[in-house]
């Protein structure tokens, strides 16, 4: 097995583990997820689905650039999401926002466009801190994770393929 393809089977894996605890936390723990939240879940399904695809088709360089741009683009949005909950979090008690309607109200009551833009701005069940784990809080860890793994689809675009290098090795033997 390739590297890479170990690589985008761990990134897949660590979204579905992701998911499992998100999944645990609401209906084992009880945390009803806020607007923010599901954002990052779709963020955090987005890249697993992108990994998966990738560790299955364990492409070349070019592809191997394509499937690190949309890992980047998926981990940079979710990283914005959870950047944007995390800060909400981080307001004093009285400067945050008013709770809001629900996400599916929001959905069946008004445009997508106007939805994404209410969520953005955030709501007062968005700013409440309901669990911890080491001191952070589930925003903090998707955004330590949405940023780690921007970095990995930083490193699948600007890496070079090691066959490549072992191509070139091999060629200048040849050619001496």
């Amino acid at each position: 097995m390739s590297l890479q393809r170990l690589l985008l089977t761990g990134g897949f894996v660590a979204c579905v583990a992701l998911m499992a605890a998100a999944l645990w936390l609401q209906h084992v723990e009880g945390l009803e997820p806020c607007p923010l939240c599901v954002l990052q879940r779709g963020a955090v399904i987005a890249l697993g689905v992108v990994m998966l695809v990738g560790a299955i088709h364990d492409p070349g360089t070019l592809g191997r650039r394509v499937y690190g741009v949309a890992i980047t683009i998926a981990a940079t949005a979710g990283a914005a999401v959870a950047g944007r909950h995390v800060w909400l979090q981080s307001l004093p008690p009285g400067e945050a926002p008013e709770c809001g309607p629900g996400l599916e109200y929001m959905l069946g009551a008004f445009p997508l466009t106007e939805v994404i833009g209410m969520v953005l701005s955030g709501s007062g069940e968005c700013a409440e801190v309901q669990w911890t784990f080491l001191s952070l809080s589930i925003p903090e860890w998707t955004l330590f994770m949405f940023v780690a793994f921007a970095l990995f689809g930083l490193s699948l675009i600007a890496t070079r393929s090691a066959n490549r290098g072992r191509r070139r090795a091999v060629t200048q033997e040849t050619n001496s």
